[in-house]
């Protein structure tokens, strides 16, 4: 079946303050609906690939046909990346930091929440050009990394519990070129309890 544009998990509105309606509903049905349309048009030369999720195909780049490796390294990376980025979203709540397994797990890593948050921001801002930062699992133990473009952390066999675009058609709208404002309000809608479940999946 043809990839689809998922549905956001709350309306275009409810990031706000920290991520303007406009913006949002631009980044979903214009950017991201575009990467969908790339791919699926990349996969209409060979039609049994339509059965694999994006996922797996963005994990198995080299497997795939030389002539449309490049379009699914794309735009297939841009609709993973961007289904994982909706829905570690929501709209910010008073205590907006990691409880359980993901809280001991940050700390055993990077020494603390706070550390984890310091680290990952300063990969965020550093991200020359477009792009995105990570929080990934390898093994047992948690990374932060930065991509290029709509590369995913999955073309690396690592697995992509948290990320942040800084494409700055992610931002630009509210916040121009200040990408460090966005990186900041941005921690006040991370969905905690999402990356939680995402990390035990990955630990699997």
């Amino acid at each position: 079946m043809e990839h689809k544009l998922p549905e956001l998990p709350y309306a275009y509105n409810a990031l706000e303050p920290y991520i303007d309606e406009r913006t949002m509903k631009i980044h979903h049905t214009k950017h991201h609906q575009a990467y969908i349309n790339n791919l699926n048009l990349a996969l209409e030369k060979y039609p049994k690939l339509f059965k694999f999720d994006v996922h797996s195909l963005i994990s198995n780049l080299p497997r795939l046909p030389g002539n449309i490796r490049n379009a699914v390294r794309n735009s297939g990376g841009g609709h993973s990346n961007h289904s994982l980025f909706w829905k570690i979203m929501r709209p910010a709540q008073r205590a907006s930091r990691p409880e359980g397994l993901l809280k001991k797990v940050l700390s055993n890593n990077f020494g603390s929440f706070d550390s984890f948050r310091e680290k990952f921001s300063q990969t965020a801002l550093a991200r020359f050009g477009s792009g995105w930062a990570w929080l990934s699992v390898t093994g047992s133990e948690l990374v932060i990394e930065d991509t290029e473009n709509q590369d995913s952390p999955l073309s690396r066999k690592r697995i992509p519990i948290l990320g942040l675009d800084v494409w700055e058609h992610a931002y630009y709208l509210k916040y121009q070129n200040r990408r460090a404002d966005y990186i900041e309000a941005w921690w006040n809608i991370v969905n905690w309890d999402q990356v939680e479940i995402n990390l035990r999946s990955a630990l699997k």
